[in-house]
């Protein structure tokens, strides 16, 4: 007797998703019928998957037993009809709420009033969907991440009917499948498109206020971040292009309306743009970048300036000053350690979450720049730097900046004014949106950091980075960056800021 907590699994839509569903809980040991309207598209999605076990035991994963059984276990429903003793049917259509309501509406039909009826929707409210059926209890959110396979996480979602039983077994399937289930009440975004507003949105929000490029944006964020020594694999800009701005930024409106225009998922207009001009990213060929046969074209990073006499450089007061001086020792220039700068000086600023204007105080603007303070600066401490010009800043001093910072080697990017550089206000952000979640309920602080980990591939949760970080540091970076902007999106949730009054982990749970 199976002791698995479904004995038979239907599968609705046998597309990327509805085969990658289909083919995980096969290869558990539980019988699927997998059903696609378009009959050419079910016979070639089996005869897909029996390629797929094929291979699998080609390459040592699968005894000859196995993948026989795996594809017993496969079997073909050409109505609806016949998923009637399924006591699970998971829908992966077409991302249309009335097409998943009518769908609904047919499975009431046939199932048992005791089936449950999950959907993979990514982005659809789970009550809406439930609205169309006779049992609303029994129909939760599975969502699950493509390729399904490779993607060991899956979001279970309940609605406000939702039965809790429902939930805790679509959670044990999910682990006796290998993956790891995640629960969340049913909000726009559910965990991870939620959580996700804050790396690709801020990056926009950055580049519409003419900050920088979008290339020297991911590369900061590629190469300047370092969790636990792990950065981000992929740019913001970078990921627009693999993920599809034709699909991300209908996430992004979606979310924004969704949420009743909250400004911290507020789109982008040259998003927008681009996505109206067919600028998707790499299956259109070009995107942010330009793609060769799949491949990202990123234009090469110019040399440093060649600066033969730098300026001598004052360091203005604050937490790193002595770290400063001391980097500028190593790298061959000249400190002037007097109270004010002299008049040639080059002068540089460490703010956190202010501008390099806001920073400069009394001091010339035409000298300043700004370094980024929030990892690693020193001499082998980092693969890149980040300075930061105020309107006022003359190029030479700039470019005496730019050579200074690179004498060791490292790559240093030069940005225009901006509250909170790059890489700090992005994971401020990511900090802030993470918070937000936990804050509303919306999943365990211990799911919050899970599903993004593992569903977005981020070096750290949410509330595990804003912990590295400090959450003191990144409440007095969003206080900052709101004080400069006047923009309500950087305000520190309030999950935030009391545990940072308390002095305790953000993962801690009340």
């Amino acid at each position: 007797m199976s002791t698995a907590p479904f004995q038979r699994i239907g599968v609705v839509g046998s597309g990327v998703m509805g085969r990658g569903i289909a083919q995980i809980f096969a290869l558990a040991g539980i019988p699927v019928r997998l059903y696609d309207s378009h009959p050419p598209a079910l016979d070639a999605a089996i005869q897909s998957l029996a390629g797929v076990f094929s291979l699998l035991q080609e390459k040592g994963r699968l005894t000859e037993a196995q993948a026989e059984s795996a594809r017993a276990r496969l079997l073909p429903a050409q109505q609806v009809a016949e998923l009637a003793d399924c006591d699970l049917v998971i829908e992966a259509i077409v991302e249309k709420l009335e097409a998943k309501r009518d769908l609904l509406a047919s499975l009431d039909q046939v199932l048992s009033p005791s089936a449950v009826i999950a959907s993979n929707t990514s982005s659809l409210s789970i009550t809406a969907i439930a609205a169309s059926s006779r049992h609303p209890e029994r129909v939760a959110g599975y969502h699950f991440f493509n390729p399904v396979p490779l993607m060991r996480i899956v979001e279970v979602i309940g609605g406000p009917r939702t039965s809790a039983q429902v939930l805790e077994r679509l959670s044990e399937l999910a682990r006796q499948a290998g993956h790891l289930p995640v629960q969340a009440q049913d909000t726009p975004g559910f965990i991870v498109n939620h959580a996700g507003r804050g790396f690709g949105t801020e990056a926009l929000r950055l580049l519409g206020e003419g900050v920088s490029d979008p290339v020297t944006i991911d590369r900061i964020m590629r190469e300047q971040v370092s969790i636990n020594g792990s950065g981000f694999k992929l740019g913001p800009f970078e990921l627009m292009d693999l993920t599809g701005l034709d699909v991300s930024h209908p996430v992004m409106e979606s979310i924004y309306r969704q949420y009743y225009e909250e400004p911290r998922f507020r789109p982008s207009v040259i998003a927008a743009q681009r996505t109206v001009a067919g600028l998707h990213g790499r299956k259109r060929g070009e995107g942010w970048y330009r793609h060769v046969d799949g491949k990202q074209q990123t234009p090469p990073e110019a040399a440093p300036p060649a600066v033969p006499d730098l300026p001598p450089v004052w360091v203005a007061p604050g937490e790193h000053h002595s770290a400063l001086v001391q980097l500028i020792t190593d790298l061959g220039a000249r400190v002037e350690s007097t109270a004010q700068p002299g008049a040639e000086s080059l002068v540089l600023l460490a703010p956190l979450g202010h501008d390099a204007t806001s920073a400069c105080h009394q001091w010339p603007a035409e000298r300043a720049i700004a370094i980024d303070t929030l990892f690693g600066f020193g001499k082998g401490q980092c693969q890149r730097r980040t300075l930061m010009t105020t309107p006022a800043t003359h190029r030479a001093y700039r470019d005496a900046a730019h050579a200074l910072f690179a004498a060791d080697g490292v790559r240093v990017s030069v940005i225009r004014d901006s509250a909170g550089f790059v890489a700090p206000r992005i994971l401020a952000m990511i900090v802030a949106i993470g918070c937000e979640i936990a804050q509303q309920r919306i999943a365990t602080p211990a799911d919050i950091d899970s599903a993004v980990r593992l569903g977005l591939g981020y070096p750290a949760g949410p509330l595990s980075l804003g912990d590295l970080l400090g959450p003191s540091r990144v409440t007095r970076l969003l206080d900052e960056m709101s004080q400069v902007t006047g923009d309500p999106r950087y305000r520190p949730s309030l999950w935030l800021r009391r545990r940072a009054q308390l002095g305790l982990s953000l993962l801690h749970a009340d």
